[in-house]
């Protein structure tokens, strides 16, 4: 009967492959953990466009991309949930406190649902406060109902124009991604984790 030879040495290249795959484990690990940057570029964050968003906003530096949004026209790519910002044309604007009162009300409300929420008016408070459009809706009437959105939690940016009003979106929705990330950084921080680990 063979006995089976046992040589010490081979029982430490078990002990050293062990530990070889335990580490490559661990690397491929690493390489599917998300990664925090260091710096949040307004180039790396995508803006939402609403598919029934009829003239869009330029929202350069911003990357954008179209999609339906449940409420608003514009958000941020993984932010839709929180983000939700909506545009108005003067017209626009006459027409919601007008015919379309009870629609927008509804609008306002669910606006009302979003942490980082506003409603963006390509007008001036000067434009209302004239008066010149076609429509029975009285200076006094459009400012009035201004005022009640902002009055009921939503904020309403009188942009002027449509160019402005793309430069003021673009950074609203920067400006309210990147507080999302640094809470990211905060919390990765302070559960010990690295929000930049290196990678080998």
């Amino acid at each position: 009967m063979r006995r089976k030879f046992h040589h010490p040495a081979l029982s430490d290249l078990r002990g050293i492959e062990s530990e070889e795959s335990e580490t490559q484990v661990m690397t491929a690990t690493a390489h599917r953990r998300p990664i925090i940057p260091a710096t949040l570029h307004p180039e790396a964050v995508t803006a939402i466009v609403d598919t029934r968003e009829q003239i869009p906003l330029d929202l350069s530096p911003l990357q954008s991309a179209t999609g339906t949004l449940t409420t608003g026209d514009y958000s941020v790519m993984g932010l839709e949930g929180i983000i939700a910002v909506e545009r108005k044309s003067l017209p626009d604007l006459l027409g919601c406190i007008g015919q379309h009162r009870e629609r927008f009300d509804r609008e306002v409300q669910r606006l009302l649902a979003y942490p980082t929420r506003a409603i963006v008016v390509e007008a001036t408070w000067a434009d209302l406060e004239r008066g010149e459009w076609r429509s029975k809706i009285t200076p006094a009437a459009a400012i009035g109902s201004v005022l009640g959105w902002i009055a009921a939690g939503v904020p309403v940016v009188m942009a002027t124009d449509h160019a402005r009003a793309g430069r003021y979106v673009s950074r609203l929705l920067f400006t309210a991604a990147r507080r999302r990330w640094r809470e990211c950084r905060a919390l990765a921080e302070s559960i010990g984790g690295d929000p930049t680990p290196d990678l080998v």
